[in-house]
C-alpha cells in the first residue's frame, strides 16, 4: 500500500548546485589586465595561460565581452605609448650634421628602434591572440569588430605611424639610400626591417600598405629629383661610352636595393622614373656626342659600348627608333663616302691639264698606257669598301644589337640608299664578279671564290635596277666566255645559278643561252674539222664561236672590217659547212670580239703573238712592206675600215703598249690621225708566246655610258608595255591606280618604274589600239 502511494506521488527537481564562488566581472578584468600588462612586460613565463584564457572566457560568456575588448585595446595603445616615448622619440636624428655617414648611422639607430618596437608589439600580440582567441571566435564577430591581432596592427598605426615619428622613419629612410646612391656602404638590413613593418601595416580606409602610401612615393618623388640631376651632371663629366657605363650601373644598383630592402612593387615605377630621366632626355645628345657618339664607337669596333647603348635605348619608347635613324644616317654617310672616293672621271674624259697638274703632285710618274685598268681598280675598291662597310655592320649588328631585326632592316633601307645613290653600282658590281670569275687573276680556292661571290651577291641584292646590272654582265659574262678566261664553267654555272635564286629564271634565261651557245658552237666545230679533213683546208685555222644574237649583247655589231684575202677564204669555209647544215640563217661576223695566234719574224728571233682580230687585221698590212716603209694613220683606217674608237686602241695597244710591235711616228702615248706607223724589226722580248690584249673590262666613259642608258630606257619601253597589255589581258577592265600599282609591282624584281613613264606607255597603247579608255576617264579596258 505505501509503496503504491510512492508511486502516485511526482518527485521534486532541486536545481543544481553552484561549484564556486560568484561571477565578479570587476575582479576578473583586474586580474586579467594585470596579466596582460605582464605579457606586454615580458614575464609571460610566470602566469598560467589557462588561467587567463579562463578570464578571457568568462567575460565574453557573461557578456562583458566589450569590457574586455576595449579594456585589452587600451592597454595595448598605453604599451605602445610607452614604447614610443621610451625607445623612439629619444634617438629622433639632430639634423644639424653635415657628414652623410653621421646622417646615416643617426637614421640607421631610428630603424632599428622602430624595429625594435615592432619586434616588442607583434610578440606580445602574438600571446594575447592566443589568450583572446575565445573573444575573436565569439565576440568580434557579433560585435562586428577587428580581432585583436588586427585591432594591434591598427593601434601601432595610430599611435606609433604618426607624426612626428612617421616623418622622421621616412625621412631615415631616404636618407640612407640616398647615401648609398652616393656610394658610400650603409647597414641595409635596418632599412629593410622598417620596410617589412611598413609593408605588414594597412591603412584602415583603404587598404593598402603603409608603405605604398607613405613611404613608396617618397622614394619615387626623391629618386625623380636625384636622377634628374644626375643624368645632366653625368652628361658634363662623361663621354658617352663612360656615360652608359654609369647608367648601367646605376640600374643595377637599383634593383639591388629593390631587392634587398626595398618591395618589388616599387621596382616597376622606379625603373620608369630613371628611363625617363637618365635615358630619353639624353638619346640624340649620346648618339651626336663628340669623339665619343655612336660614329667614334662603330670605327674603333666598341661592339660591349655599342651593346650597353642598344640595352639602355630598347628599355625606352623612342630609344630604338633613335637608333634605328642613327644607323641609317652613319651607314648612308659612310656609303656616300665610299660613292664620292669610286665617282671617277673617265681617262678618256679627263683633259690633259688636270691630267698634268695631277701628276705634278705625285712622283712624276709617266702617263699610264691604260687608263682603264686604274678606274677599273677604283671601281673594285668601291665593291670592296661596300663589303667591308657590310661585313662591319653585320658583325656589330649580331654582337651588340642582337640580331634586332627591326635595326636588320633599317640597316638594309641605308645600304639600299647609297648603294643606288651611285649610279654606276650595277657596273661596278658586275666588273667586281667578271674580276673574280676570270682565270688565274688571283689564285683563290674554290671556297673562297664561293664566298667572296656570295658577298657580291648580298650587294646586289641592294640594286633596284637589276636590268642595268643584268646588261653590264651579259657583255662582261661574253667577253669571259670568248677569250677563255673564265676560272671554270662549274664557276660560271654556280654564279648564274645565285642569279638565278635572286631574281628568277627570266633573269638568267639568256645569259644560260649563251653557255648552251658555247657548248654547240663545240660540237660544230668538231664537226667542222672533220669536215676540213675530207677537203682541202684554207691556210689559216679558225674557230668559230656562233652567236645567237637575241642571247648575246649585240653592241659589237657596227664595228666593221675589211678583211685580208686569206682571212675571207677561211671564213667563207666555215660559212658554206654552216649554211649547208643549218637552213634560214644568216651569219654576221664580229671581228671586235675574235683574237688571233700569230707568229712574227723580227731581227733577232720570231714571237708568237696574241692579238686581237682587228689588231690581226692591221699587222698583216705590215707583212710584205720593206722595213722603214710606214703608214700613216689615215692609210690603215682605209684599208681596213675599222671604227675610229678600235682602231686608235689596237694601234696604241701595238705601238704604245709593253710590247711595241709597230713604231709611232711621232713617238707618244696618244694616237692621233695625223701619226704613221711602221714595223718594229728591231723589238725584242724574252718571252716566246706574247699577249697582246685590248679588250679588258673596264669601267664606261661617259659616251659609252649615255649608250647603255638608251638602250636600256628602250627596253624598259618594251617591258613596260609588255607587261600592261599581259595584265590588262588577263583582267580587261581595271581603274588607272590599280593597273599602275600592278605594273610598279611586277617589275619592281626588275627595276623601279616611273608612274609618270607607265602613264606614257598606257597612251601609246590606246593610240595603237590595244587598250581603250572608258568614259569615266579614270580606267581602261582591253581591246582583243
Amino acid at each position: 500500500m505505501a509503496a503504491a502511494a510512492r508511486r502516485g506521488i511526482k518527485p521534486k527537481i532541486k536545481p543544481p548546485r553552484k561549484l564556486g564562488p560568484e561571477f565578479s566581472a570587476e575582479d576578473t578584468w583586474a586580474k586579467l589586465s594585470r596579466n596582460i600588462v605582464e605579457i606586454q612586460n615580458h614575464n609571460a613565463a610566470n602566469l598560467s595561460y589557462e588561467e587567463n584564457h579562463r578570464f578571457a572566457y568568462n567575460m565574453v560568456l557573461y557578456k562583458h565581452g566589450e569590457t574586455l575588448y576595449k579594456g585589452t585595446c587600451q592597454l595595448i595603445a598605453n604599451h605602445l605609448d610607452k614604447l614610443a616615448s621610451e625607445e623612439i622619440i629619444p634617438v629622433f636624428p639632430a639634423g644639424s650634421s653635415d657628414d652623410p655617414v653621421q646622417r646615416s648611422q643617426a637614421g640607421e639607430t631610428l630603424l632599428k628602434a622602430l624595429r625594435k618596437v615592432w619586434d616588442d608589439h607583434i610578440s606580445s600580440l602574438s600571446k594575447l591572440r592566443d589568450v583572446l582567441a575565445y573573444m575573436d571566435r565569439v565576440y568580434t564577430k557579433t560585435a562586428n569588430v577587428p580581432e585583436i591581432w588586427d585591432a594591434g596592427l591598427q593601434l601601432f598605426v595610430k599611435h606609433i605611424i604618426k607624426p612626428p615619428i612617421e616623418d622622421h622613419v621616412i625621412s631615415a629612410a631616404l636618407t640612407q639610400i640616398q647615401t648609398e646612391r652616393d656610394g658610400y656602404v650603409i647597414n641595409r638590413s635596418a632599412v629593410k626591417g622598417c620596410v617589412d613593418v611598413l609593408l605588414q601595416l594597412h591603412d584602415p580606409h583603404d587598404d593598402s600598405t603603409i608603405y605604398k602610401r607613405d613611404l613608396e612615393p617618397a622614394v619615387l618623388r626623391e629618386s625623380e629629383m636625384f636622377y634628374k640631376l644626375e643624368g645632366e651632371r653625368l652628361l658634363e663629366t662623361c663621354d658617352a661610352p663612360e656615360f652608359l657605363r654609369r647608367i648601367e650601373e646605376r640600374f643595377t644598383q637599383e634593383d639591388s636595393r629593390v631587392h634587398h630592402f626595398l618591395s618589388s612593387s616599387t621596382a616597376a615605377p622606379l625603373r620608369r622614373i630613371m628611363e625617363e630621366n637618365l635615358i630619353s632626355p639624353h638619346l640624340s645628345t649620346i648618339i651626336s656626342m663628340p669623339n665619343s657618339g655612336l660614329d667614334v664607337m662603330i670605327d674603333l669596333d666598341k661592339f660591349d659600348d655599342l651593346s650597353r647603348l642598344y640595352s639602355l635605348f630598347i628599355m625606352v619608347p623612342a630609344g630604338l627608333p633613335s637608333l634605328k635613324k642613327a644607323l641609317r644616317e652613319t651607314i648612308v654617310r659612310r656609303g656616300k663616302d665610299i660613292n664620292a672616293s669610286g665617282d671617277i672621271a673617265d681617262a678618256e674624259d679627263m683633259p690633259e691639264e688636270e691630267f698634268e697638274a695631277n701628276r705634278a703632285k705625285g712622283k712624276a710618274k709617266a702617263r699610264p698606257t691604260n687608263t682603264g685598268s686604274q678606274t677599273l681598280q677604283l671601281a673594285l675598291k668601291w665593291v670592296q669598301d661596300v663589303l667591308d662597310l657590310k661585313d662591319k655592320f653585320d658583325q656589330l649588328w649580331s654582337r651588340s644589337f642582337r640580331s634586332d631585326r627591326e635595326l636588320e632592316s633599317s640597316m638594309n633601307e641605308a645600304f639600299e640608299t647609297f648603294i643606288n645613290l651611285n649610279e654606276k653600282s650595277p657596273e661596278f658590281i658586275s666588273l667586281s664578279i667578271d674580276d673574280n670569275l676570270k682565270r688565274g687573276l688571283k689564285g683563290k680556292s674554290d671556297a673562297e671564290m664561293d664566298t667572296i661571290l656570295d658577298k657580291t651577291i648580298t650587294v646586289f641584292r641592294y640594286v633596284t635596277d637589276k636590268d642595268v646590272f643584268e646588261r653590264y654582265y651579259k657583255g662582261h659574262l661574253a667577253k669571259r666566255l670568248l677569250l677563255g678566261r673564265s676560272v671554270s664553267d662549274d664557276a660560271e654555272r654556280g654564279m648564274l645559278a645565285k642569279l638565278k635564286v635572286e631574281c628568277g629564271y627570266q633573269f638568267t634565261q639568256k645569259l644560260e643561252g649563251m653557255f648552251h651557245d658555247m657548248k654547240i658552237s663545240a660540237d660544230t666545230m668538231q664537226a667542222y674539222r672533220a669536215h676540213l679533213a675530207k677537203t682541202t683546208a684554207p691556210d689559216v685555222e679558225i674557230s668559230v664561236t656562233v652567236m645567237t644574237s637575241t642571247f648575246w649583247p649585240m653592241s659589237h655589231s657596227a664595228a666593221t672590217c675589211t678583211f685580208p684575202e686569206m682571212l675571207i677564204k677561211a671564213s667563207k669555209s666555215f660559212e658554206q659547212f654552216y649554211l649547208s647544215r643549218h637552213s634560214g640563217r644568216r651569219l654576221t661576223w664580229q671581228p671586235s670580239l675574235g683574237n688571233a695566234d700569230v707568229r712574227v719574224s723580227f731581227n733577232s728571233r720570231k714571237h708568237d703573238l696574241n692579238v686581237s682580230t682587228f689588231a690581226l687585221v692591221i699587222l698583216l698590212l705590215f707583212e710584205d712592206m720593206p722595213d722603214g716603209e710606214f703608214l700613216t694613220y689615215e692609210e690603215i683606217k682605209a684599208a681596213t675600215s675599222i671604227p675610229d674608237g678600235e682602231l686608235q686602241r689596237n694601234l696604241q695597244s701595238l705601238a704604245c703598249a709593253k710590247y711595241k710591235v709597230l713604231k709611232k711616228h711621232p713617238p707618244g702615248r696618244d694616237v692621233n690621225p695625223t701619226d704613221s706607223f711602221s714595223f718594229n724589226a728591231d723589238f725584242s722580248a724574252p718571252l716566246q708566246k706574247i699577249k697582246i690584249s685590248t679588250i679588258a673590262s673596264r669601267v664606261e666613259n661617259n659616251d659609252e655610258r649615255k649608250e647603255t642608258k638608251d638602250r636600256i630606257d628602250e627596253e624598259r619601253r618594251h617591258q613596260t608595255e609588255a607587261c600592261i597589255v599581259r595584265i590588262m589581258k588577263d583582267r580587261k577592265h581595271m581603274t588607272h591606280n590599280d593597273l599602275i600599282n600592278e605594273v610598279t609591282r611586277q617589275l619592281a624584281s626588275r627595276f623601279q618604274p616611273d608612274p609618270l613613264n607607265i602613264k606614257k606607255r598606257i597612251e601609246g597603247l590606246i593610240d595603237r589600239e590595244y587598250l581603250e579608255r572608258c568614259p569615266d576617264r579614270k580606267s581602261y579596258n582591253y581591246l582583243a
